[in-house]
């Protein structure tokens, strides 16, 4: 069967892979505890799933317009303001499904052959993948845990070419948590000022899941740049939201309308439904939010401690997100008891979900072949059972 070459451009997401892979386990009778995802083992808050309820009893079930409800836009420009300070109009917000979508129409607006988006790593997998399919060519910074993974302005200043048309990052950032501070995104923003022909995403996504105890920051503040900083942002992670799709963008009109133009001939306007949810979610209280961060504080803490029974790992802790990011290198080369050498994170990964039944991700998938995922979106019971289960395995490594 001969299909196009664009499937050859980019790989398939190793998150979704490795749960894949467990839930065929599962499948089979096998207890497998998934530490892998990246999605909050809570429920919807009650007073968005009332909203949504509602919705369908209004007969809102009809197609939508494909930049969403103004009401949903508005709601948007309302959290905006009142959590970041920053002033936006209906015309500079989209509604997308999901926060992958509003990412794809971005890079598909922006990117093609012969241009290059500028990635730190490590990176969440998508990033580099849908930047492909859009034609463009990926140029990395890798960081170290030593910087806590976050790249400097000199850096910055270093990738950047005559072909650069894009930067995407994440803050907190998925895989590693980390968490860039105001003083930090304005060294970022005055290398940018020197560039003006570049554009930034920022992906927002886990802003409420910040264990700093400051503000969130974006670097949408800073004025001088704000006509090309593209916010992406969406309610699957600080809402508990993931399986409703909504995402968002906010940036200048003439580049929301480009990415309107793209949306409206792949899925048109976003779920009626979870549309009238997301107004409930962003204007209504956030108590179940803060709650959830709550919980994640509590499990990170706990996860940090079970790490010191691994000596042969290092692990920066997480300021953001819920996962952490250990080094896994000093088990390349050991042997599992059937004879097989373990020389990678992919081969670790694969060994404790057969051995140890519990779902990781490879570092290799976000940029950092050294490193393994594992979410904390789990219950305390089920962490504390899968680090448990990780050790064993370990221990049996020679």
């Amino acid at each position: 069967m001969e299909l196009s070459s664009l499937l050859d451009r980019f790989s398939e997401p190793e998150t979704l892979k490795m749960a894949k892979l467990g839930r065929e386990l599962r499948a089979k009778g096998i207890d497998v505890i998934d530490l892998s995802l990246g999605e909050p083992d809570f429920n919807t808050p009650d007073h968005i799933k009332e909203a949504a309820k509602k919705a369908i009893d209004d007969n809102y079930s009809h197609y939508t317009p494909v930049a969403g409800f103004l009401e949903t836009r508005n709601a948007v420009i309302e959290k905006l303001k009142r959590d970041n300070g920053l002033t936006y109009s209906p015309e500079q917000i989209l509604i997308s499904t999901g926060a992958k979508q509003s990412i794809a129409n971005v890079m598909m607006a922006i990117l093609e052959k012969g241009k290059e988006i500028v990635i730190p790593t490590p990176y969440w997998v998508s990033y580099s993948e849908i930047a492909r399919m859009a034609g463009g060519e990926v140029v990395f910074i890798n960081t170290t845990a030593a910087q806590g993974y976050k790249i400097t302005p000199e850096q910055l200043e270093a990738a950047i070419t005559e072909n650069t048309r894009l930067f995407i990052f994440s803050s907190p950032c998925n895989p590693t948590g980390a968490v860039y501070s105001q003083k930090e995104l304005e060294g970022l923003a005055a290398v940018f000022e020197k560039h003006p022909e570049v554009f930034i995403i920022s992906d927002e996504i886990y802003e409420y899941i910040n264990y700093t105890g400051n503000a969130h920051q974006s670097l949408a503040q800073f004025e001088s740049i704000r006509d090309r900083v593209i916010i992406i942002n969406g309610l699957s992670k600080g809402f508990a939201m993931t399986g409703w799709r909504i995402g968002y963008v906010a940036a200048h009109k003439d580049l929301v309308k480009a990415c309107e133009k793209i949306q409206g001939q792949f899925t048109s306007g976003t779920n009626s439904i979870a549309q009238r949810a997301t107004i409930a979610a962003l204007t209504e209280s956030l108590e179940p939010s803060f709650a959830m961060v709550e919980e994640f504080t509590k499990r990170r803490k706990r996860v940090m401690e079970l790490l010191k029974d691994f000596p042969l790992l290092s692990c920066v802790e997480p300021d953001g997100a819920f996962y952490v990011f250990p080094e896994v290198k000093n088990y390349f080369g050991k042997k599992a008891e059937d004879g097989s050498v373990i020389q990678n994170s992919s081969d670790l990964c694969m060994y404790l979900l057969n051995t140890a039944h519990v779902s990781t991700v490879a570092g290799s998938a976000f940029g950092a072949p050294d490193n393994i995922r594992l979410s904390f979106a789990n219950s305390l019971k089920n962490i504390e059972e899968g680090y448990g289960r990780i050790k064993v395995a370990l221990e049996k490594l020679s």
